[in-house]
């Protein structure tokens, strides 16, 4: 069984490797962090302000491409978690048939939020990071830069 979630905050700190977004289900209270790279949350965040820019990136090349081999991304699945890393599939409607291709959890937000698809998480993977929460992944000095970089909260629209 799967359940729907959103992409419900994103954090982004320039200086530090670790970027982190938020998943938070639908239909429920639960939530739980992935940890993914400055690129992907550059990206992930150029699409959420609707910022254009002059040549495609990685993702934009990924969706053009599926698009002109007859596909259409439908969803993003994250369905599997394993020693602290998260394993997704993009969904692809290709005259029919749905494939599966495997991806970085990252790399498929980033174009389902392009593609505006639904994400979809595995009940098991939903139940063993709901208990993780951001603070977990960070150290208390980690936490305290928070407060002063960009964090983009999805649910208000604030920043």
């Amino acid at each position: 069984m799967t359940v729907q979630v959103e992409l419900s905050r994103i954090f982004i700190r320039e200086m530090n490797e670790m970027q982190i977004i938020e998943l938070a289900e639908l239909e429920g209270s639960r939530s739980f962090p992935i940890v993914i790279g400055l690129p992907e949350a550059f990206a992930i965040e150029r699409r959420l302000k609707g910022i254009e820019i002059a040549r495609p990136q990685t993702h934009d090349l990924l969706g053009s491409i599926i698009t002109m081999l007859g596909g259409t991304l439908t969803r993003i699945e994250i369905t599997n978690l394993v020693e602290g890393t998260f394993f997704a599939v993009l969904v692809i409607d290709q005259n029919g048939a749905e494939l599966q291709v495997d991806s970085r959890p990252s790399d498929a937000i980033a174009l389902g939020v392009a593609h505006q698809v639904p994400i979809m998480v595995s009940e098991d993977v939903l139940e063993a990071a709901s208990s993780e929460n951001i603070d977990s992944i960070l150290d208390d000095e980690q936490t305290d830069l928070l407060e002063d970089n960009d964090d983009l909260d999805l649910e208000d629209g604030t920043s």
